[in-house]
């Protein structure tokens, strides 16, 4: 089979979306699962325990919020709620991604396993290359590149969980940190519409905010809250700038 064919095929470009893990996003990523691994095992979290977590929950904060949930005694409950509200960010990601995979003959199944691996790494380097891709080979794409990130990181948190014990804990800290950092970099410069740096300032503001008044809420309210005021911000521009070309002409 010629490279040309291979390409133009699903499992080309399932590979071509898999060659991804060797983007800055992805290899930071990586660094930061080696953080983890070190938060895991300084938490008592066993290492099948952080491999079952990455398989099964994947987004990393989510898996934080878990572990502190757990060593804080949290019952089993409050830990689900945790990290449900924790993973409801995730959704407008996947509502703002599927339109852009989805094709007549994609079957609802496949989208849904594959929202699975949607978190910001994946929802940020997807944005930035997914355009370049055919619209009928995207799923496989997405798909490419999700499914190793994760196997990746799998294999990383199994392989690192007793080598990071050596790790000077500022080290093991500034990996976890490196996601991020980079991804509140990475957001606001891809920002498309004045109301995701709008939000992006509120949030900058109201999380410490919020963090100091109501900790135990405080991602909740800043994100619930924040986003509202941007949308309405947003509105009362969008309205002024339109009554004043309407004055204009």
């Amino acid at each position: 089979m010629s490279s040309d064919r291979i390409s133009s095929s699903g499992l080309g470009w399932f590979l071509t979306g898999a060659r991804g893990i060797f983007s800055l996003p992805a290899l930071i990523l990586m660094t930061s699962f080696v953080g983890f691994s070190a938060f895991a095992l300084e938490s008592g979290i066993s290492r099948g325990e952080a491999v079952f977590m990455t398989l099964s929950i994947w987004a990393l904060p989510a898996k934080m919020i878990l572990i502190g949930s757990m060593t804080s005694g949290a019952g089993l409950a409050a830990c689900f709620i945790a990290v449900t509200l924790s993973s409801v960010r995730m959704m407008p990601m996947v509502a703002s991604i599927v339109p852009e995979m989805r094709t007549q003959r994609t079957p609802v199944w496949l989208l849904l396993f594959l929202s699975h691996f949607v978190a910001i790494t994946a929802w940020v380097f997807t944005n930035n290359t997914i355009h370049h891709v055919p619209r009928e080979a995207r799923i496989a794409y997405f798909a490419g590149f999700g499914i190793t990130l994760t196997l990746v990181n799998t294999v990383i948190v199994a392989v690192c969980y007793g080598l990071v014990a050596a790790f000077p804990p500022l080290v093991a800290g500034v990996l976890f940190f490196l996601t991020p950092v980079y991804f509140v970099v990475s957001i606001w410069a891809t920002a498309r519409h004045a109301v995701v740096r709008i939000a992006f300032v509120i949030g900058v503001v109201a999380g410490p905010l919020f963090a100091m008044i109501e900790p135990e809420f405080d991602v909740l309210y800043a994100g619930v809250g924040g986003g509202t005021l941007a949308y309405l911000i947003d509105r009362a521009l969008r309205k002024r700038a339109l009554a004043a070309k309407e004055k204009a002409s």
